[in-house]
């Protein structure tokens, strides 16, 4: 969360606009950003299979449901840091507050249910199971909205923080927003009735990583960046 974790060293608070925008187009590349972040994505999964490992020995039935109860916690608060880190980095390279909104609330419901929901659907699906597709924002926008309207206020009050404690967020939370999303994959699976997954946690380890890895930094620094870019580059022809 809060932004790319490779690009600290070229963000200072003495930075113009023109730097501030000399910096948005050379931006890092994807690989780059795949590489920054991928130890935060090994060392998340395993620590949330690590977590669920605790709840995987009661009864099937009892390992589903309390599952499938967690998952919704975990990717509540997933789309927390999601639209706190997606504000937070759209809010370095541009103030347009209207396109903020529209990106802040757009990008994690996008992403989130991504990482969280369609990857392990289609994991699970490609192990044999029989999976339902569960999209929260449609059938639980009442508590969607909250987390969403929260993560977006506090990426604003974020960014209007100084440099280095923009930096401590970010290389505090980061972990934790791809360490949440690493527990809502999992315990996705678990929930449709996936119980045994430890006979496969290779299988799982690896597919997580990749699950996990690329929504969040699409959604983190690529699409924000994008967008920050898009709305500079319109505002300079008008």
């Amino acid at each position: 969360m809060g932004g790319s974790c490779c690009n600290h060293d070229h963000l200072h608070d003495n930075l113009d606009e023109n730097k501030n925008e000399k910096i948005l187009v050379h931006h890092v590349s994807l690989k780059d950003e795949i590489f920054c972040h991928f130890p935060y994505a090994i060392f998340s999964v395993a620590l949330a299979m690590v977590v669920t490992s605790f709840i995987s020995y009661p009864k099937a039935e009892s390992v589903a449901e309390i599952a499938y109860r967690l998952f919704h916690n975990f990717h509540f608060l997933h789309l927390l840091f999601a639209a706190s880190g997606t504000i937070l980095m759209f809010r370095r390279y541009s103030n347009n507050f209207f396109v903020s909104l529209i990106v802040g609330f757009s990008v994690p419901a996008v992403f989130c249910t991504v990482s969280d929901a369609f990857l392990p659907y289609l994991g699970g699906k490609m192990l044999g199971l029989d999976m339902h597709l569960h999209w929260c924002f449609l059938s639980h926008i009442d508590t969607v909205l909250p987390f969403l309207i929260g993560g977006v206020v506090n990426g604003w009050v974020m960014s209007a923080h100084s440099h280095s404690k923009q930096m401590f967020y970010s290389l505090t939370f980061h972990f934790a927003h791809i360490f949440v999303s690493s527990m809502a994959g999992l315990l996705y699976l678990i929930s449709f009735g996936f119980n045994d997954w430890w006979e496969k946690m290779g299988f799982v380890f690896l597919y997580l990583v990749f699950a996990v890895l690329i929504p969040c930094i699409m959604s983190d620094v690529v699409v924000p960046v994008f967008f920050a870019r898009f709305g500079n580059r319109k505002n300079k022809r008008v």
